[in-house]
């Protein structure tokens, strides 16, 4: 006869559990710990993380159990022991409390009492529980035990004395990272945790470490020894280096960013941030920040003569030269990471000047279909439950990092992914097929019946596409063809938008009536404005960017005075970068999120839209007269504009070869190309170009010279890496780049320099 439920009201897929003497109903199959932690009963934890796979190792959590009046005869530990009907725990009785304490001992033995100096000192979850479970006097007297520390790169900093061995950080790189760089060597009291190989960690998420690590072992190499975390003031903030929008804590002390750390929303981000978000503090304290109002005198060469100038000043030579080129004379471009604030005063001051010539998509080469950024079709947290997910055009890992992890937990529970791309880019996952391909065949290969079979049978399909198809020449047509095959496949189409802010600045109105992007290049106007742009690396066509700058009068709103804005502008007005500004994001899945301002814009550095709102006024235009940033989000509302059919650049060319273009993960904008850690970081690979071993054999070039790449853009002497994992007929560089920035798009010939 089987037993009878103690509490037969429960769904049946539930279970009647009693902890310290409070009864829960607990999923079947959930452990110990899952029922206290929605309780709020706390259970002592080193090992245990609800993001990481069950290791049981610490033995922290033990706990006493009783079933049918019969008390368990050892400790069980409440991670791996499953709920069942009638089950009653007690986690502070003295069974319970002094196996707990007994655990404690042990893990202080080999401890290092370095408390004083340790990074982790007031955040230390070791510091926190041996508090409560300690003893005051240790009843150990043999020496303790050391561990040589490893180099884990620019990001991690390592003190495996203090290491708890609860592998944590070995689950994280295996299970989220997929990467599977660090392990365990040697057994018992000589188990170590390292990286086998003594290389760097390699992943684009490895600053999680930091946060999984439950003691001082891993630490933030860039915060190291800088700050204590009392001294610290957390501000809301978000990631703003790709379109996912990572919500971020970043840690401030007397107005400067020292660290950054994740803020949990389980529908962005969930608890993780990638390293490009985690580090890029370090950037915003360059020496070429722009720190004073800068005014033109003199034509010195490239980059002119210039002094420090009042604001008035600035502002008043700034009005000077927008109201002399107004109308269609001006042109307004705005980097694609700009705030809606300050992108919805962008699109008064055009208004107000008479420009329809106006736009945010300045790293786009084909703009001929007028496309726009959209939101994901299918939310960030549901692209795990999909059945089958084509990655179309993106090295989707240095790309959106965090979406890459998104995509790498759908395949860990059965889902298909399949790829079309121009380079067999890394993953970390499985692919079910690829079709590496030509920039120009992309779209053929998306509508091919190879890839339509091999989604027979999914009953959930997510196509991402990504920049190396949306910044292409051939832009317009992959994305035609990628949304004819999602509604073939019964899927979703995710574009994903080329900028932390492009959604955004799309639904408020910084597109362009007249002109495009390209087009008020091509065509160069008497006048710019370029807002938050280093103009020697952001755009799409760096030549034709420079070549028309060069031409006009130029107001630069700018986080740098750097060479190329010093080059080319006449005005340069310093702006705060986004953690130092209050700002709306708008994230790929279509919701707006908020950022404070965390740290103190260096200098006499503002926040943009306190600029734009004085340059407004200075040129007396309607919408500028509010007085607080409350008074401006009150007017900040979607605005529509009609986007007719735009430019094309790059798609011909007399060379052999097609140019692939991706973002490298490092250089994406100004500021994390001036984060020195990021910078020193392996997957920062440096400028190249990578040839399929047929085409650089046919160019007579061999891996490790140096070729130059030619285009009617322009030159670039590059070292060859050669790869079959590149398409035939292909030629891949990273933007971002000084030596790389020459190039277009559309095809270059390659030659020995």
């Amino acid at each position: 006869m089987s037993a009878q439920p103690v509490n037969p009201n429960l769904p049946p897929d539930h279970v009647t559990v009693f902890i310290d003497g409070v009864e829960l109903a607990a999923p079947k199959g959930s452990m110990i710990i899952h029922a206290a932690d929605k309780a709020g009963i706390p259970i002592p934890r080193f090992c245990y993380h609800d993001k990481l796979s069950i290791a049981a190792n610490c033995r922290m959590c033990l706990v006493d159990t009783e079933v049918g009046g019969r008390s368990a005869p050892k400790p069980s530990p409440a991670c791996a022991t499953p709920v069942m009907d009638g089950l009653k725990v007690f986690t502070r009785n003295d069974k319970a409390l002094k196996a707990q304490r007994n655990v404690m001992e042990f893990l202080l033995i080999n401890h290092p009492l370095d408390c004083p100096i340790c990074d982790q000192g007031g955040e230390c979850e070791l510091q926190d529980l041996s508090l409560g479970y300690g003893r005051s006097v240790s009843r150990f007297h043999e020496r303790k035990r050391t561990v040589a520390d490893e180099d884990m790169g620019p990001l991690v900093a390592t003190e495996m004395t203090r290491c708890i061995q609860c592998t944590r950080c070995v689950r994280f790189t295996a299970e989220v990272a997929g990467t599977y760089e660090l392990g365990g060597m040697q057994r018992g009291e000589n188990l170590q945790i390292g990286t086998f190989d003594g290389k760097p960690l390699t992943t684009e998420l490895s600053g999680n470490v930091i946060d999984v690590c439950p003691v001082g072992a891993l630490t933030n190499k860039v915060f190291r020894f800088r700050a204590r975390p009392w001294e610290l003031v957390a501000k809301d903030s978000l990631g703003w280096h790709d379109a996912l929008g990572s919500n971020l804590f970043v840690h401030v002390r007397r107005g400067e960013v020292l660290r950054a750390v994740p803020r949990d929303n389980e529908a962005v981000n969930e608890c993780w941030l990638s390293d490009r978000d985690r580090y890029s503090h370090q950037g915003l304290y360059a020496d070429d920040r722009a720190v004073k109002p800068l005014v033109r005198v003199a034509s010195n060469g490239d980059e002119g003569d210039w002094r420090e100038a009042s604001w008035d000043e600035a502002l008043a030579k700034a009005a000077r030269i927008l109201r002399d080129n107004a109308a269609d004379g001006l042109g307004v471009l705005v980097h694609p990471a700009t705030s809606n604030e300050e992108g919805t005063l962008l699109a008064r001051l055009a208004e107000g000047l008479g420009t329809g010539n106006l736009d945010h998509r300045i790293a786009q080469r084909d703009l001929s279909d007028g496309a726009v950024a959209t939101r994901f079709a299918t939310p960030v947290a549901e692209i795990e439950q999909a059945d089958a997910i084509v990655i179309v055009g993106s090295n989707l890992r240095h790309e959106v990092p965090l979406l890459h992890q998104r995509v790498r937990k759908a395949w860990t529970r059965g889902a298909k992914v399949h790829v079309v791309n121009p380079v067999d880019f890394e993953f970390a996952f499985d692919v079910a097929s690829k079709a590496i391909v030509a920039p120009s065949k992309i779209a053929g290969a998306l509508g091919s019946e190879v890839l339509a079979g091999a989604l027979k049978g999914a009953n959930n399909v997510v196509v991402i596409v990504g920049a190396v198809a949306e910044n292409g020449a051939y832009a317009a047509e992959i994305r035609a063809a990628a949304d004819r095959f999602a509604g073939a496949a019964n899927g979703t189409l995710n574009r994903i938008p080329q900028g932390a802010n492009a959604l955004g600045l799309a639904r408020h109105g910084v597109l362009p009536a007249s002109r495009d992007a390209l087009a008020m290049l091509a065509d160069p106007r008497a006048a710019y404005v370029l807002y938050g742009i280093e103009p020697g690396l952001d755009f799409a066509d760096q030549a034709l960017a420079m070549k028309a700058l060069g031409s006009a009068q130029v107001v630069a709103f700018s986080h740098y005075a750097c060479q190329s804005t010093r080059r080319v502008a006449d005005v340069i007005l310093p702006i705060a970068a986004l953690p130092e500004n209050d700002a709306t994001l708008t994230s790929l899945g279509g919701f707006d999120q908020r950022a404070v301002a965390g740290s103190k814009a260096p200098g006499d550095a503002r926040q943009g839209w306190k600029v734009l709102r004085a340059f407004g006024g200075e040129l007396a235009l309607a919408g500028f007269d509010f007085t607080d940033l409350a008074g401006l989000r009150a007017g900040v509302v979607p605005r529509d504009v009609a986007v007719a059919g735009g430019s094309r650049t790059g798609e011909a060319g007399e060379g052999a070869l097609e140019l692939a273009v991706s973002q490298a993960i490092y250089r994406v904008d100004g500021t994390t190309r001036r984060a020195a850690a990021l910078q020193a970081h392996p997957l920062n690979v440096g400028p190249r170009v990578t040839l399929h071993p047929d085409d650089a054999a046919a160019a007579g070039l061999a891996a490790g010279v140096m070729a130059k790449v030619r285009q009617a853009a322009g030159t670039a002497t590059l070292p060859v890496v050669v790869s079959d994992r590149v398409a035939r007929g292909t030629a891949w560089i990273e933007s971002g780049y000084g030596p790389t920035a020459a190039l277009g798009a559309g095809r270059v010939r390659v030659e020995a320099a």
